[in-house]
């Protein structure tokens, strides 16, 4: 028993144990490398990714609206990686391209990336910068941009769809219309901040001033402020009593007032689907209201003192032309 077990103890210890196959070193190897080589390119995108978001964070804060040649667009617009959304307006701002709805979409795209650069919600998820015709012809190539201005968005993973390239032509190009497509684009919410436009104010002030300087040179002598016959006089009584009875110069007032309430109703269409500035479509809005109020409101109080009896007055009474009714 002894003799025949010493050869099996002796093939048993001269046996080495086989945990793993002989191909495997190899393969684990290649897998270790790969994962040195994947963390290490990993680590590499996050340091370009800081980069990128740091250049732009820069330049955000000397201009709210950067610009772009061909070189900055593909390597912060078009090369990965990026995990922003990028705004950027195609325009040709140019003097010899005269390009005129092109400087008044600029002050609103202007005026909307102020406003959110100066908000407390900014942040490096939302770039505003702009592409001149003339600094990157390559770009509109290559995006097959054939108008100007072209406001698109590009978002932080993929290629820009459909959406994402603002419906001017129909929507506009007011800052307000813009924010609220980036909101929908973005989930970034812009409260847009105008500035204060004066011109009305002072337009004010230089007419009471010069009023006032006038009453003030005639101050010793206002009695004809209170002279009715001068103002009777002034209005020369171009205006007959009788509905029977019309002057020449009436029928040219009435031309007149006519003719002033349609210009009135033409501001406030151009006001309603103009794509300029707010406040100036706001101005032109009002001016146009007080034009058909005003006059509409003249006219109708012609109507009512020629014909007597007549119940409706606006603004204007029948009895303010009892001094030039003959």
């Amino acid at each position: 028993m002894g003799a025949r077990g010493a050869p099996s103890r002796r093939r048993q210890a001269g046996r080495r144990p086989r945990y793993l196959p002989t191909g495997s070193f190899p393969f684990l190897l290649l897998l270790l490398l790969l994962c040195i080589q994947l963390g290490g390119g990993q680590k590499k995108k996050e340091n370009l990714l800081a980069e990128k978001v740091e250049q732009l964070m820069e330049w955000s804060s000397r201009r709210s609206v950067f610009r772009m040649n061909g070189d900055k667009f593909r390597k912060f617009i078009k090369a990965p990686p990026r995990n922003y959304s990028m705004i950027v307006m195609f325009t040709a701002l140019q003097p010899q391209r005269q390009c005129s709805v092109c400087r008044l979409a600029n002050e609103e795209y202007q005026i909307l990336a102020n406003s959110w650069r100066y908000s407390s919600a900014f942040c490096n998820k939302l770039f505003f910068s702009k592409v001149d015709y003339d600094e990157g012809t390559d770009i509109f190539q290559q995006l097959n941009i054939n108008s100007a201005p072209t406001f698109m968005h590009f978002p932080p993973k993929g290629r820009p769809k459909r959406a994402d390239t603002f419906d001017l032509q129909r929507i506009g190009f007011g800052a307000e219309q813009l924010a609220k497509w980036i909101a929908d684009r973005t989930d970034v919410h812009i409260r847009v901040f105008r500035p204060p436009n004066y011109s009305g104010t002072i337009a004010l002030a230089l007419l009471v001033s010069l009023v006032g300087g006038l009453l003030y040179l005639r101050r010793n002598n206002l009695e004809f402020i209170y002279n009715k016959t001068g103002w009777a006089m002034v209005s020369l009584s171009y205006i007959h009593g009788s509905s029977q009875v019309q002057f020449v110069a009436e029928s040219h007032i009435i031309l007149v007032l006519n003719a002033a309430i349609t210009m009135g109703m033409v501001l406030l269409n151009e006001a309603a689907t103009s794509k300029g500035d707010v406040g100036k479509r706001r101005i032109i809005c009002l001016v146009g209201l007080g034009l058909v109020v005003f006059f509409f409101s003249f006219l109708l109080s012609i109507f009512r003192s020629k014909y007597h009896g007549y119940p409706y007055s606006f603004l204007i009474s029948g009895s303010s032309f009892s001094l030039t009714i003959m």
